[in-house]
């Protein structure tokens, strides 16, 4: 059974850093790729960042361009979400997914969230 938890979340000053976290009850290597979304309050869910678990090439949206960087360690099966010069247009719930891709289809599985708060 899959089950991915979110770590890491907090109120930041902005300008502050925050790394988040992404642990996986099994390897990470079994996923396509996993990704870190966000939603704000009355907006919708809203991709941030993915990351391909066999090429490692990365993608991001570009409000978070040059600011955050996904990684991941495969010995520990997490993922992580480095945000640096946070802004308060940065503050929502960010949630971990993982896609798992098969002939027929995929399976999409998502954690559920860890708060973050940019705020003075």
């Amino acid at each position: 059974q899959v089950q991915l938890v979110e770590s890491g979340g907090g109120l930041v000053q902005p300008g502050g850093s925050l790394r988040l976290s992404c642990a996986a009850s099994g390897t990470i290597l079994s996923f396509d790729v996993m990704g870190w979304y966000r939603q704000a309050p009355g907006k919708q869910r809203e991709l941030v960042a993915t990351l391909n678990t066999s090429g490692d090439n990365t993608d991001y949206a570009d409000s978070v361009k040059g600011r955050f960087t996904i990684s991941r360690d495969s010995a520990k099966n997490t993922v992580y979400l480095q945000m640096n010069a946070l802004e308060p247009e940065d503050t929502g719930v960010y949630y971990c997914n993982a896609i798992k891709r098969n002939y027929w289809g995929l399976s999409n599985y998502w954690g559920q969230g860890t708060q973050v708060t940019v705020s003075s």
